[in-house]
């Protein structure tokens, strides 16, 4: 699974979703995802700050299959 393709199934399932690269910040911290609400509930939020694009996703993925909710579940 991409990026892109996270995202679109988040938005599906009626969460909300910011992935950004932002060269102005720190080595290590460019890169960072916020997700909230939809079928993860109202209050649920969460965001990491990391060194890549693939550290997020995989961070993603990982915070939501904690939850039991995944885009891999069937």
């Amino acid at each position: 699974m991409d990026v892109v393709e996270l995202m679109e199934w988040l938005a599906e399932q009626g969460c909300s979703v910011v992935f950004k690269a932002d060269g102005e910040r720190p080595p290590g911290h460019r890169w960072m995802v916020i997700v909230s609400g939809g079928a993860m509930g109202a209050d649920s939020f969460f965001r990491t700050d990391l060194a890549s694009a693939d550290a997020c996703l995989e961070a993603t993925l990982t915070h939501l299959e904690s939850r039991g909710f995944s885009p891999f579940a069937l």
